[in-house]
């Protein structure tokens, strides 16, 4: 028997609570995923509000035109950084329920549910939806394992190390909005003066926030080949450019606000939008929260890399995968259609305020920011995010994030901080 999908929250609480699904978990179906004709598809994301929400309808229009005859299910579970989507879906995979497609950050977050046996390689899709040659080169080769398997399909680009700025804040407290800091020193004494006046230097939330904001600093501190060695194993944890980043993270954490456990991304960055905190890191989906409120780029936000990373595009891509035993594999293999689509990536990321990761969309087509943001992506060294699963699997991250929350919640000293994160490494 099939799980109701139109009783989301339902079915939610009977995961926490471990209670029926997996005696209502869906056939495995074997190679290619479960026998559905393409009648419907449950789409599991954790897009359930604000830019993201609105990404998804205009997804959702572009895969009712292509596919009128095929009904969308909406899947979605709220939860900062798709945290709460991520603990149902495990229980539902584990409990062979799984959805017929869900969203998943492409990169090294996919390795647990490929060496799971959890989803297919679509890479024979790429074939047929001819996005071998509509992605860039380098992207086909982030999404490709080893053996040259593809497990997912991208639905955007996302760039990580974007500090977004209050001009009025700036100007307010004699500080110059157009600055370009050269490195993070330069971007701390001005982050000194607006303390000394009274003033929330830089606004954070919760600890998947603090993670993003330290992957930056890591970057920004060791530059973009030594941060990749981070990931491949040719950086040393425990070495001193390491610990410099770290005491760097240190110094901006101690500028951050007070209630930031308590916030998410949005109300961090509505810091900045209501003037209640002059700077904020966040990727560049922050840019349409900016936009929903009449804001304008170079006159009520600014947007510029991270202090030091200048050059360097920290990447990430939300994606979309083949579960195996998919109950309706054919309407999951048209969704990836539509996602892979030109029309489906312009629709979706005009709304979400991230680029296309196909080279032929028109940049013209999207927002100031997007446009330079395209640019860069196409010009700029490559790294991968480490908040948002492309360099590393879902384990080493967790371990990342709580290493993170007991540092900055004073349950650490920077020392044991600096060793719990090489522990988490070396796995």
């Amino acid at each position: 028997m099939r799980v109701n999908r139109r009783m989301t929250a339902t079915v939610a609480t009977a995961a926490v609570l471990g209670l029926t699904l997996a005696a209502c978990g869906g056939d495995t179906g074997g190679e290619g995923g479960g026998e559905g004709g393409g009648s419907q598809v449950e789409v599991f994301t954790w897009w359930a509000a604000g830019s993201e929400k609105a990404g998804l309808d205009a997804l959702v229009g572009e895969f009712e035109n292509q596919h009128p005859d095929i009904e969308f299910v909406n899947g979605a579970v709220a939860g900062g950084a798709g945290s709460a989507a991520k603990d149902l879906l495990q229980t539902r995979l584990q409990a062979q329920d799984p959805p017929d497609t869900f969203q998943a950050h492409a990169g090294m977050e996919l390795q647990d549910y490929i060496d799971a046996a959890q989803i297919e390689d679509v890479s024979d899709l790429y074939d047929e939806f001819g996005l071998t040659d509509a992605f860039p080169a380098d992207l086909v080769d982030r999404l490709s394992t080893e053996d040259g398997a593809i497990y997912s399909v991208p639905s955007n680009v996302h760039r990580a190390n974007v500090v977004w700025a209050n001009p009025t804040v700036l100007e307010e407290n004699d500080i110059d909005p157009e600055a370009q800091y050269a490195d993070l020193d330069a971007w701390i004494a001005d982050l000194e003066k607006l303390e000394a006046a009274g003033v929330t230097p830089l606004s954070v939330g919760t600890t998947w926030t603090q993670v993003h904001l330290l992957e930056t600093v890591l970057l920004a501190g060791l530059g973009a080949e030594a941060y990749t060695g981070l990931w491949d194993g040719s950086t040393d944890w425990e070495g001193d450019e390491v610990t410099s980043a770290l005491e760097d993270f240190e110094t901006l954490m101690n500028f951050t606000n007070d209630d930031r456990d308590g916030l998410d991304w949005p109300e961090a960055t509505q810091m900045v939008i209501d003037g209640n905190a002059a700077f904020n890191v966040m990727g560049d989906w922050a840019v349409a929260a900016f936009e929903e409120q009449d804001k304008e780029l170079g006159t009520d936000f600014t947007a510029t890399p991270v202090p030091g990373t200048d050059g360097t595009f920290d990447f990430l891509a939300d994606s979309f995968t083949l579960p195996v035993g998919a109950p309706d594999a054919e309407g999951a293999k048209a969704w990836l259609e539509t996602v892979g689509s030109l029309e489906g990536q312009v629709a979706f990321n005009k709304a979400k305020g991230s680029i296309p990761a196909r080279t032929d969309a028109d940049p013209a087509e999207f927002s100031e920011y997007q446009q330079g943001a395209i640019e860069s992506f196409a010009n700029d060294t490559i790294v991968s995010s480490l908040a948002h699963g492309a360099a590393t699997p879902v384990a080493t991250l967790n371990a990342f994030s709580d290493a993170t929350s007991k540092f900055t919640t004073g349950a650490s000293d920077l020392a044991g901080y600096q060793s719990e994160l090489a522990a988490a490494a070396a796995g």
